[in-house]
């Protein structure tokens, strides 16, 4: 594989792995609800500087990420592991079949309103750039091997950025043409994906470990002291 089919891999990859956790046409309707009686200039702004803070957000722990991995002693399967069972609760929770919204959720919301800017919290953090995203991305640094790398990844994530800043400036005709029962079914249909990635990541993460050389040593070791 020549190095810029490489940076390509790397690049769709990130756009592949983080668009359907991002789900921007979820998130289209609770944007156009936490900015309600805003003008069309105002929600362009919101939607504008929420997608740059999300790029900063995921860019700072991609590029933080093996420090922070080091300083709390985490390992890559570790880290899949984790950000795997974390992905699959999150997409459960997509596909889940209950309308009701908690009382929590409702006073988020509420809260939301009177908030004079929106687009760090709640827009930026965490409906765009929430725990699964930041898992998916540090989870990306281990596919990183030289700087160009990095880019990769980063380009993916501004076209990711791109995207959601394009469904959430069109999120109100969106809405209106696909209707609730499409929103729904789109909701339904990332939680699927992401749980997919979710289990891939802890099967990926398990396989890791299984066939770590320092584990087989020591149970080869073990076997032949018996």
């Amino acid at each position: 594989m020549s190095h810029v089919t490489h940076l390509w891999v790397i690049y769709l990859g990130t756009l592949i792995g983080l668009l359907p956790i991002i789900n921007p046409l979820s998130a289209g309707p609770t944007f156009l609800a936490i900015t309600e009686g805003d003008s069309d200039e105002r929600r362009r702004e919101q939607a504008r500087n929420g997608c740059f803070y999300m790029v900063a957000i995921l860019v700072s722990f991609l590029i933080g990420g093996t420090f922070i991995m080091n300083f709390f002693g985490i390992s890559i399967p570790g880290l899949r592991i984790a950000g795997g069972i974390l992905l699959t609760g999150i997409g459960m929770s997509m596909l889940s079949t209950l309308k009701t919204q908690t009382s929590e959720t409702v006073e988020e919301h509420e809260a939301a309103r009177k908030k004079v800017d929106i687009s760090f919290s709640p827009l930026a953090m965490p409906m765009l750039s929430g725990p699964g995203s930041i898992a998916v991305t540090l989870g990306f640094t281990s596919l990183a091997t030289d700087w160009t790398d990095y880019f990769a990844i980063i380009a993916g994530i501004i076209s990711v950025a791109l995207i959601t800043y394009v469904v959430l400036r069109l999120a109100g005709k969106l809405v209106h043409f696909i209707g609730p029962v499409g929103v729904n079914a789109m909701t339904k249909i990332m939680g699927f994906l992401i749980m997919c990635m979710g289990v891939q990541f802890v099967v990926n993460g398990v396989i890791n470990i299984a066939t770590d050389p320092e584990l087989l040593g020591v149970i080869k070791a073990a076997l032949a002291a018996r």
